[in-house]
């Protein structure tokens, strides 16, 4: 077979077309822009592959070079390359043969692809014929979904609710006329011919368009990098009018189609809300923010269902849970974490710092011995049917009737030290300290179950014991719902 000049060995096709282009590139004195999956590619299209250099016109490079990549990737299994850090006239591509004259053969791909590239390049020109702003007139008649209205009807939301972030919320500083703007204007691309024929460039040729209108940088980046991040290993915005758009962008399709009741379910997701919900997180946890979902569903527009914020609020949770589970956080401890100080400020940001702490916490022998502690607490008084006591119940000698145990004094006392500073540190949302302060209780309420009767025959003992372990039980929930721990 290699004397009939057909390598059978898959591997080594792609080594020699690997290998190949970046000496073609390097002997022009250029770099090749690597691409592994056209490696794979090419190779499964030639028996006995021959990479080759050539050029193209220099006018061409006047078209964004991502739309000079894709053209020659999709349409022509071409590689391109580079020159200090920019793309260069020339390409790669990988002959099926030993020519006698290369040149013929190089030739001949240079003009499929230099009409290839005159159809990008007339693209480029007819779409910059009209500004931003009347392209995205063209968006009222493609439908977002047949329930939600129009693309144009999506962008007034996001418009609305990116200036909501930029001025009202927690979110980065930025020029809220700026996000709204850029919002406004990121989707115009998607009737633009380029997009029509090339959908992968969506947002990217947004921006381009947006810098050679002369719009402000800010607004191009915003619209060029709305989508980020798509995928796990996406870049994630860092720009406050980006991180705005973007933020908006994704919580539009989560309250959108929670509100008309369209949820993922198993495998399917067909627009794509998993992938939203990870890239809020990600925006979330790179940039710290702190915005409350159910402020964000109010400032999103009039709400059929007054919980959406916190429906939506449950499903990024539950995403939450498996990426920190790959970080070694138990699901449980998210769980155990979902408590809100108040029921209209729900916010991923508190739950998963909480998380956090909790494991931390847990870990350790005075974390592993208070939930202990906790457990057998929260038992007893379940099998006495004990109601909730009030948090000051039993905290002085003088409102007792006998004297206290030395064991029994012990936890009195410290929970009089420990539950007001757990629960400043749950208000400053120091969750480190509140997990510090509930440790100095894991000693009291070892001793105390080791040398009190809890269950005593003398009705005013049994009551305020029951009470003590109702506040340790209450003085530990207001930090995470232990009850939520497992084992």
């Amino acid at each position: 077979m290699r004397d009939a000049r057909v390598i059978v060995d898959h591997e080594e096709r792609q080594n020699i077309i690997r290998q190949g282009a970046a000496k073609a590139a390097t002997d022009a004195g250029l770099v090749l822009v690597e691409d592994e999956g056209l490696v794979v590619e090419n190779a499964g299209l030639t028996e006995w592959p021959v990479p080759l250099l050539g050029r193209f016109e220099d006018d061409f490079l006047e078209v964004p070079p991502e739309t000079i990549q894709l053209t020659a990737r999709v349409n022509q299994k071409y590689f391109v390359c580079e020159k200090d850090g920019k793309l260069a006239n020339a390409f790669i591509c990988t002959a099926n043969i030993e020519a006698d004259d290369p040149a013929v053969v190089v030739d001949g791909n240079r003009k499929v692809l230099a009409a290839r590239l005159s159809d990008a390049k007339f693209f480029w020109d007819v779409d910059r014929k009209k500004t931003l702003v009347q392209h995205a007139q063209g968006l009222t008649r493609i439908t977002f979904h047949e329930k939600l209205g129009t693309v144009a009807d999506k962008v007034d939301r996001v418009a609305k609710l990116a200036s909501w972030l930029t001025s009202d919320a927690k979110a980065p500083n930025g020029d809220h006329n700026h996000a709204y703007q850029a919002a406004e204007l990121s989707k115009a691309d998607l009737v633009t011919e380029m997009v029509g024929e090339f959908p992968e460039l969506q947002g990217l040729m947004g921006g381009y368009y947006a810098k050679a209108e002369g719009l402000h940088e800010d607004i191009a980046n915003a619209i060029r990098d709305h989508y980020k991040p798509v995928g796990q290993n996406d870049d994630v915005p860092t720009a406050p009018i980006t991180v705005a758009v973007s933020l908006a962008d994704k919580l539009d399709n989560l309250f959108s189609f929670f509100k008309i009741d369209i949820l993922p379910t198993g495998s399917k997701d067909p627009f794509a809300l998993r992938r939203a919900a990870l890239g809020y997180l990600r925006l979330i946890q790179a940039n710290n923010l702190t915005i409350s979902l159910d402020q964000a569903a109010q400032a999103w527009g009039t709400l059929l269902d007054a919980k959406l914020g916190t429906k939506v609020a449950d499903f990024l949770l539950d995403r939450l849970a498996v990426q920190l589970r790959d970080e070694g956080v138990r699901h449980d401890y998210v769980s155990a974490s979902r408590q809100w100080l108040g029921n209209t400020d729900v916010r991923i940001d508190r739950v998963e710092a909480r998380a956090r702490a909790l494991a931390g916490f847990l870990e350790s022998e005075n974390g592993s011995n208070l939930l202990a502690g906790y457990k057998r607490a929260s038992n007893i008084l379940k099998k006495e049917d004990h109601p909730a006591t009030a948090a000051d119940a039993g905290t002085t000698n003088d409102t007792l009737s006998y004297s206290p145990e030395y064991a029994e004094k012990a936890l009195m006392d410290a929970l009089d030290a420990a539950q007001p500073e757990a629960a400043a540190a749950v208000k400053a949302e120091d969750f480190a300290a509140a997990m510090t302060a509930l440790a100095s209780l894991r000693a009291p309420i070892d001793a105390f179950f080791d040398e009190v009767t809890v269950n005593d025959d003398d009705p005013a003992k049994r009551a305020h014991r029951l009470n003590l372990l109702s506040r340790f039980r209450g003085a530990v929930q207001q930090v995470a719902d232990f009850s939520k721990i497992e084992g």
